[in-house]
This record gives structure tokens, sequence and C-alpha cells, in this order.
């Protein structure tokens, strides 16, 4: 009779796999962290057609990345004025990511016809994009501050009063610059001591300032906070223009749901350069 295999000199069988905890006194720990029923019943569509639910998911979707964005914009301000560049770039570096994740979420509503949009496009009444609270708050963070923007949330104390705070804070690019300063750079005290409520408009000292930078060591830290700044700028790009091919596909030249000008509209946005600066600035390097 032939003895049994022995395992070999030095090998452990595998354990078994432990089994989950299932039972729990009250919700699970992942629902209290992550507060996904609240997430999941959020969603309340005002027509019959299926489709309505991607496009009322992707608009809540979009919020959150928003959400995610403007808080890493704001840890990069932060850090900014308090000269930690290294702070600074770790949080633009994550907010590029999130940026390439909010652009994909245009992905469910890109290919929509006149018809398929236009079998819901009622629900949303005169609701619109650019009565986003936070994308608005994102836009002033890059330094597009309008106080006519904040008229729409007047019957909204709580969110005004953020969005007439941040209209009236240095934008993200304000502390950019003001770094440059403090670090020797010629940025002018007209730039410096701006209205920050008004939207920023491009300067030549500021250009001429970003040259500069970029004609030293390739891997000096402003040339990659530049850098990181640019990549910000660039997917911010692609955003505005994923949206116009979304909405020219949808709806062609109708005027908005919002009462914008539509597709015009959102060609005026998507020709406007953030950080202007630093992409003229490349032609003098």
């Amino acid at each position: 009779m032939s003895r049994q295999a022995q395992p070999a000199p030095g090998h452990h069988e595998a354990p078994e796999p432990q089994t989950p905890h299932l039972d729990f006194a009250g919700t699970t720990p992942y629902e209290d962290y992550v507060r996904a029923d609240v997430l999941t019943h959020l969603q309340h569509p005002l027509s019959d057609d299926p489709g309505e639910l991607a496009f009322l998911v992707t608009s809540q979707v979009m919020e959150l990345w928003f959400t995610v964005v403007v808080h890493e914009w704001e840890t990069a301000a932060h850090a900014l004025r308090a000269d930690d560049v290294p702070m600074a770039l770790d949080a633009l570096k994550r907010s590029v990511r999130e940026l390439e994740a909010l652009n994909a979420s245009w992905k469910p509503l890109a290919h929509l016809t006149p018809a398929q949009f236009n079998s819901y496009r009622g629900a949303l009444g005169d609701g619109s994009g650019f009565q986003s609270a936070m994308y608005r708050r994102m836009e002033f963070l890059l330094g597009d501050k309008s106080a006519s923007m904040l008229v729409p949330h007047r019957g909204a104390p709580r969110v005004h009063d953020e969005l007439e705070k941040a209209l009236h804070e240095p934008s993200l690019y304000d502390e950019v610059l003001r770094l440059l300063a403090r670090r020797g750079y010629a940025v002018p005290d007209a730039v410096l001591r701006r209205d920050v409520s008004q939207r920023h408009e491009p300067s030549p000292e500021v250009e001429a300032a970003w040259a500069e930078v970029y004609a030293g060591d390739q891997d000096a830290e402003l040339v990659r906070l530049g850098e990181a700044l640019t990549d910000v700028a660039e997917l911010v790009w692609r955003w505005r223009n994923d949206h116009l091919l979304a909405t020219r596909r949808a709806m062609g030249a109708k005027q908005g749901t919002g009462g914008s000008a539509g597709v015009a509209w959102l060609e005026k946005r998507a020709r406007q350069n953030v950080f202007p600066e630093l992409w003229t600035a490349r032609s003098y390097v």
C-alpha cells in the first residue's frame, strides 16, 4: 500500500478563506461610511423615458466630481499661500486624475440624438448645468469670476453665501501669481492688488514672468507647478469642448434649457483659455 503524499518540507497549505462578517446590529459599516442608500435613492425621474435615469445619474456624478475638484484646488491655493509648493503639486496632480474621471462622465450622454434628448428634456424645465453652484465654485477658483452668476442662487442662502465668499477670495491662479512675485518674478502690483472678485485678465508682464520661469531649469519647482496647472487647464478645456459637442449633437443650435444661447454660449466658453499666460508664454521661450 502506498504511503499518503506528504507536503514538501517548508510548504504550508493556504488557510481556508475566512467568511466575511455578515451580521450587524444596524446598517453595515460600508453603508455608514459611503451612505450608498442615500445616494441610490436621490434619483427621481420626471418622465417615463428609460434614458432619463442615465442623464440624471450622470449629472449627479458630475456634481460629486465638482465637489472633489473644488476641494483639491482649495487645498492647493491654501498650500501656495503658505509657500508649500509640494503640497500644492500633490493636490493639483490628484485633481488631474479626478478631472479625467469627470470628463469621462460625458460618455453616457455624448451620443444622444435630438429625439432621444427631447423625450425627457421637458423634465428639466428651466434647469441648466450653468446653474450648478459647485461648478461655479470651480470656475471662480480658475479665476473666471462674475458676480452676476450669484443671482440664480439668491433663493438658497447657504449656497449663495458660499459662492459670495468664493467670489471675494483670491483664486487658485491669484495665489500662483503671488507666489511668483514672492520668488522674485516681476508680477506687477496692478495684478497682485487687483479686485479678486473680477475675472482675471491676461497680462503681458505675467506672460513675461512665465517665459522666464520656463526658460530656466526644467526640473525647477515652478516649472513643475506650471506644468501641473497646464494639465489642469487642458482638461478644463476638454471638459468644455466635450460639453459643447454633446450639446450640439443632442439639440443643435436650439436655445438652452436655462434660457442661454445653448451651443453659442458653450462655444464662447470653449474659446476662453484657463491660466492664459501659461499658454502664450510658450511662444517666447
